[in-house]
Parts: structure tokens; sequence; C-alpha cells
């Protein structure tokens, strides 16, 4: 590995690793700002729900957009996006704070909408800079690195709102998505999809990424897999500083508390991943992921108080992260590097569709069923379908991986001969 390869791969990590830092300061202070301003469960679900609908429709446009740029820049342009909106959030704030909720809530799904290009950029570069056997540790880097964040995030918010108001933690977090820009500046554009733009090439494009989607039974599988974790955890978050306020009534360090013990198992995670690939495959590490948030995910449904709770939070994001690495891993096994962004931003619209219906669902059920009684009922459901689906997402991506392994070989073995 050179020198520069070392340097960009450090830059792409720090990038990551900041850019989630700063949605984890925002994310620690929106859900308070609004729950303090409101006092209703039904209000973080709906204003959950709006940020993430946005996200939704960008998606698709934003694998076009990735492919076309190369990945770099469009996150340097798209991070430094993000900094604006939350600068003009927090003037926002500051000048009117009776419209505090509406502000935020309009905020969000801006913010939500330039992640959709930060996303398909990530996926875009992490080709770019692994290969071969490489790739499920640059995967497990990106990983790490955004689980990491959950240390940072929150820590840097408790530290701020020990001298300011948490208001002032949106411009705090608009610095540091500056700061994120930056660090991808120097990365190489990669490989770019010439275009002319017009209409009629970006609809059969789009069509395109679906058709691939559509046609690749493996990836059918992971996306409704990875939908449903998405739904029952992002209940769970959408809920949570109400559970952690409202019914367990722990103070607002204790929100913040369960953030930074999932980033420091992240940091711990950096360093295990790797030696753990040395022994065990990817495929047995998403079968423990996934079973170890199944279980984490029952015990919160059953938890009685703070002390069974955060443990079990803690944990289920470590699950989380184990089973992203598989995710992640196989899932750019099977697709073209040319066609990766058309194919992953409808992937990651199927996914983040779990979002709003959280939302909804915690705005809708929150108050009348319970927050933490919801999330029980899904996390039933959800041990059940992983169970069912996970050996056929499994076998599925064995298959295709091998078939795409043997015709790169014909192809290498033709090309020789001729």
């Amino acid at each position: 590995m050179t020198t520069r390869s070392v340097l960009h791969r450090r830059l792409f990590a720090c990038g990551v690793l900041l850019g989630v830092v700063a949605e984890q300061m925002v994310m620690f202070a929106v859900p308070l700002l609004i729950f303090q301003d409101t006092k209703e469960v039904s209000a973080l679900g709906l204003a959950y729900a709006i940020e993430w609908l946005p996200a939704l429709l960008a998606y698709p446009f934003a694998g076009l957009l990735a492919d076309r740029d190369g990945g770099a820049r469009l996150f340097s342009v798209v991070t430094a996006g993000r900094a604006v909106v939350l600068g003009g959030a927090l003037v926002g704030c500051l000048a009117a704070p009776s419209l505090l909720t509406p502000i935020l809530m309009t905020a969000a799904p801006l913010l939500s909408l330039l992640m959709a290009p930060v996303r398909m950029s990530v996926e875009k570069v992490v080709p770019q800079l692994a290969k071969g056997t490489e790739l499920a540790k640059i995967q497990g880097l990106v990983q790490s690195m955004e689980v990491s964040a959950m240390a940072v995030g929150p820590a840097l918010a408790m530290l701020g709102v020990a001298f300011i108001d948490k208001v002032w933690l949106l411009g705090a977090a608009g610095a540091v998505f500056a700061a994120a820009a930056a660090c991808w500046l120097p990365l190489p554009r990669g490989l770019r999809t010439p275009s002319t733009g017009g209409a009629a090439e970006i609809v059969a494009e789009l069509r395109l990424g679906w058709s691939l989607l559509v046609r690749s039974r493996p990836l059918v599988l992971l996306a409704s897999l990875n939908f449903s974790i998405n739904l029952v955890f992002a209940v769970v978050l959408a809920a949570n500083a109400a559970l952690v306020t409202g019914v367990f009534h722990a103070p607002e360090s204790a929100f913040a508390l369960l953030n930074i013990c999932i980033g420091v198992l992240g940091i711990v995670n950096l360093l295990v991943i790797p030696f753990v690939l040395r022994y065990v495959n990817v495929r047995m590490l998403g079968v423990f992921g996934l079973a170890l948030l199944c279980a984490c995910l029952l015990l919160i449904g059953f938890a009685s108080s703070m002390l069974l709770y955060a443990p079990a939070f803690v944990t289920a994001m470590v699950g989380v992260t184990y089973f992203n690495v598989f995710n992640r891993t196989q899932r750019i096994k099977v697709l073209p590097e040319e066609h990766l962004g058309k194919v992953m931003g409808p992937f990651y619209l199927l996914n983040m569709l779990a979002m709003p219906i959280a939302g909804l669902l915690v705005a809708g059920a929150g108050s009348n069923v319970g927050p933490q009684q919801l999330v029980l009922m899904l996390a039933v459901a959800l041990t059940a379908f992983g169970a069912f689906m996970l050996p056929l997402t499994i076998r599925a991506f064995g298959r295709a991986i091998a078939a795409r392994e043997a015709n790169l070989a014909s192809a290498t073995a033709t090309a020789t001969a001729e």
C-alpha cells in the first residue's frame, strides 16, 4: 500500500467519522428540544416520520449523482450544504424561539434529503479504496467509524450543554459538518459515468437501477431483511428520548450516556472486527449480529428499569454493527462497480422506507399502546422473520458470488487466449 493510498484511507475515515459525529450531535439535540417544547411522544414520532420522507425520494437520484461524480466531490459539497442548513436553523431558533418545533421539523427533512448523496458517496468510494479480502475490513472500518461517532457526538453534546443552551449545538454540529467536507476534498473522484443530463437518460438510468435490483434475488432478500431490522430499531430510536426521560424518568445525561456507551463499544469493535474476520467469515458474523440484536430488542420490550434498558439498547447497536459488516460486504460483491450507485439508490430507498413508517407507528400507537409494548411486539415478529429469512439470504448470496466469480474467471481466460 502506497503512502498516498494510506493518506486517502485516513482522510476517508476521518470524513465519515466527523460527518456521523455531527449527525449524532443533531440527533441528541433535536429530539430533546422537540420533546421539551411539546411534551408529546406523538410529536417525536411525527418529527421522525417527516425527517425521513424526503430521503426516500432522494436516494435513487443520489445514486445517479454518485455514479456520475465518482463520490468524493459529491460528499464534500453535500456535507457542506448540511452545515449551511444547521446554520440557518440556529438563526431561526434564536430569532423566533416560539417557532422552535416547526423550524426543527423543517430543518430535519432538509438534512435527511442531503444525507442520501452522502451515503451514496460512501458506497461509491469504498470499492475504490479496497479490493478483494480488504473489502470486508474497509466496510468494518466504515461501520466502526459510524458507531464510534456515537461516543464522540453525544460526549461533545453533553460537554456543550454544560456551558451553552442545547440550541447552540446546532451551530456546533454545522462546524463539524464543514470539517468533514474538507477531509474528502483531496480524495480522487474515482470511476465516473459520463452523462448528458437529459430527462430521458435519467429515467433510463433509474429504470436500469431498479431492474438490476429486482433481478438480483440476494439483494431483494437482503433488502426485505434490512427493512424489517430498520423498522424495529427505528421505532426504538424514535421513542428513545421518551423512554429514557418519560417511561424510566432518567435525566438527560442518561440519554447522552447511552450513545456514548454505544460509541465506546464501536471503538472496541474497530479493533476487534479485523481480528475476528481472520477466524470467522462474514456470514457467521451476520448471523451472530442478527441473533444478538433480536435478543436485545426483546429485552428492551420487557425492561422494567434503566438498569435493564440501557445495556440492552447499547448491545443491540453492537448487533447492528456486526450484521452490517455482512450486509455491506456481501451486497458490493454482486454489483458491477459502474452501476453501484444506480442500484444502491433504490436499495437504500427500500431500507429507509422503514424510518417514516416507524415514526408514524410511534406517533399513532406510541401514546395508546405505549412505545415499549410496541417495541416488544415488533421484536417478536423480527425474531421469527429473521430466523426464516437470513438462511435464505446467505444461500442466495453464496450462489450469486460464486456465479459472478466464475464469469469473471471465464472472461479473463478468454481475454488471455485471444
